[in-house]
């Protein structure tokens, strides 16, 4: 799982968004939960703290966790407040059959 301080290469697989809070154990079980689920796709987990960014606290808040496949504007919002890991593994599924972008 990565943090989303920077210095990281860019992820290669899926990407999921946990949007998380400090001192939230419902955001602490979703992020132990998802591990082996994204370790298993070869996934990138992005944890980013909801209260650091304004925007983000307003819109998302009082729904922590949640988590997108993707960034949180564009991406698919999977599930929030505990994983629906099937829902997860779905999702990571389809993404690893979507075919790449050609950036010709």
């Amino acid at each position: 799982m990565s943090d989303e301080a920077g210095g990281e290469p860019a992820p290669r697989g899926p990407v999921l968004t946990l949007l998380h809070r400090a001192y939230c154990h419902l955001c602490d079980e979703m992020q132990d939960a998802l591990r082996p689920i994204a370790a298993a796709h070869g996934a990138t987990v992005t944890i980013v703290d909801v209260d650091a960014h304004v925007e983000l606290e307003s819109a998302w808040g009082d729904s922590v966790p949640v988590l997108f496949l993707g960034a949180p504007a564009p991406g698919a919002l999977l599930c929030r407040y505990r994983l629906d890991a099937a829902r997860v593994d779905e999702a990571l599924r389809a993404a690893a059959l979507a075919p790449a972008p050609d950036f010709r």
